[in-house]
């Protein structure tokens, strides 16, 4: 198995401004494994230590943040000798050692010289509870289930996968119907790392299903450990609804799905915590398709997506071989699953901040927005190769883009006005533009 975030993990250590690192990601996603792997591939030695249920070495960082003092309690602690440059140090799991987090700022202040990795799977919600963030003073990268990208390198297509980002040659199109296979295949797994790697090993839809709904109910479980009872039940009503209001032609998140009556403020903290835990997506609706897009954001409407389109299928009860086949009976949601695919892979393999937008009245709707330099580009995500594409059209008649991208089965085309991406390569959408995460 390989992860593409290695390579940011490797120009982060050779940076000469290197400061500690905080990897985001929610649980089950791969980042200890990332980690671990990066320190036994690229450092001498690696000191891997987890806070969860560990206040012993919790209480090494309490009564001050003297690094030198730190490290030497880490090295009596541990029996280990932990060495400038050469030692990788991870912190594991730090929303439960609060001080750990904001020792972070003296680590790079007063010790650059060595290198610290820290992660939590629910930091992003301890974030709110009186954790103080070292703003200026850390490095960031996030990690997601796999992309479409790494499950093809899983699957030793590393030929396959190169050319996701190369997708305008005329050669890849003969190649159509293997990325095709594969992609229904990555609709059904996902990108869970567990997942991906026990399918790989068995080729056992059904031992891929009983283990996202495992994953399913370990988030759920978390649920109830880390809120206020009050919010729990607030929680799962929005957690439970995602496939619902997926399932509409219109994927707007409508609070009376949830319960007559609901309003925004009434689910807005629950909302707010799904997604600091990385478990949902949230995908504003700008008011105007105009620069920046972050300027017109509509905080009133919005969608909501899962992590991960093969815990979609798994929450949504998606019978696998429907989706393999294209049966009849997995139509009506199939829109709903490539739109949650599509998103999944602009998130973990672009810069971009998706938005979306709808025109007057709701008469048409642009699946995505996105902003690439100084152009606001649309985004249309088809199912099938089906290239009409009305709602596109209305909107690049009315506002005249730079240019618009439909993304559907069918291969890469073209047009005066459009071009036509393979749904198998939307994380190639950046590859002509040099950007950096580090």
């Amino acid at each position: 198995m390989e992860r593409l975030l290695m390579k940011d993990l490797c120009t982060w250590k050779s940076s000469e401004h290197r400061k500690p690192l905080i990897l985001w990601g929610a649980r089950q996603t791969g980042k200890t494994w990332l980690m671990r792997e990066f320190g036994k591939r690229y450092f001498e030695k690696t000191v891997y230590i987890t806070f969860y249920n560990n206040k012993r070495i919790a209480s090494i960082f309490e009564s001050d943040y003297n690094i030198d003092r730190i490290i030497n309690a880490l090295n009596i602690e541990l029996h280990t000798d932990i060495e400038p440059e050469n030692t990788l140090l991870i912190f594991d799991e730090v929303q439960f050692a609060p001080k750990v987090v904001e020792s972070l700022k003296y680590f790079c202040e007063n010790a650059p010289e060595y290198p610290v990795v820290a992660a939590g799977s629910l930091l992003g919600v301890a974030l709110h509870e009186d954790i103080s963030f070292p703003v200026g003073k850390v490095n960031e990268l996030h990690l997601y289930p796999m992309s479409f990208e790494e499950y093809l390198i899983a699957c030793g297509e590393e030929k396959l996968a190169n050319y996701c980002v190369d997708y305008r040659c005329d050669e890849v199109s003969d190649f159509s119907e293997r990325y095709i296979s594969y992609l229904k295949e990555y609709y059904c797994i996902g990108g869970m790392p567990e997942v991906v790697s026990r399918y790989l090993e068995n080729r056992d839809f059904e031992e891929a299903r009983a283990l996202q709904l495992d994953i399913i109910h370990q988030y759920e479980g978390d649920f109830g450990k880390h809120i206020m009872p009050n919010e729990l039940p607030r929680i799962r009503m929005v957690w439970n609804s995602i496939p619902i209001q997926l399932a509409k032609e219109n994927r707007k998140f409508f609070f009376g799905q949830i319960k007559k009556g609901a309003r925004h403020k009434d689910f807005e903290m629950a909302i707010q915590w799904l997604c600091d835990s990385g478990l949902i997506y949230k995908v504003h609706k700008v008011s105007k398709p105009a620069m920046p897009l972050k300027a017109y954001i509509d905080f009133s409407a919005f969608k909501l997506y899962m992590l991960d389109v093969g815990l979609l299928g798994a929450i949504s009860e998606l019978d696998t071989g429907s989706i393999i086949s294209g049966n009849e009976i997995f139509t009506e949601f199939k829109g709903a699953l490539t739109e949650q695919y599509v998103l999944q892979q602009m998130i973990a393999q672009t810069p971009y901040t998706p938005y979306y937008y709808s025109g007057d009245k709701s008469t048409y709707e642009v699946d995505f927005l996105i902003q690439k330099k100084n152009k606001i580009i649309p985004v249309e995500v088809k199912a099938e190769d089906n290239l009409k594409a009305k709602s596109l059209k209305v909107f690049c008649e009315k506002f005249k883009p730079y240019t618009a991208y439909r993304i559907s089965m069918n291969r890469y085309r073209k047009q005066e006005w459009m071009e036509n991406i393979p749904l198998w390569a939307v994380g190639g959408m950046q590859c002509e533009e040099d950007w950096y995460r580090v």
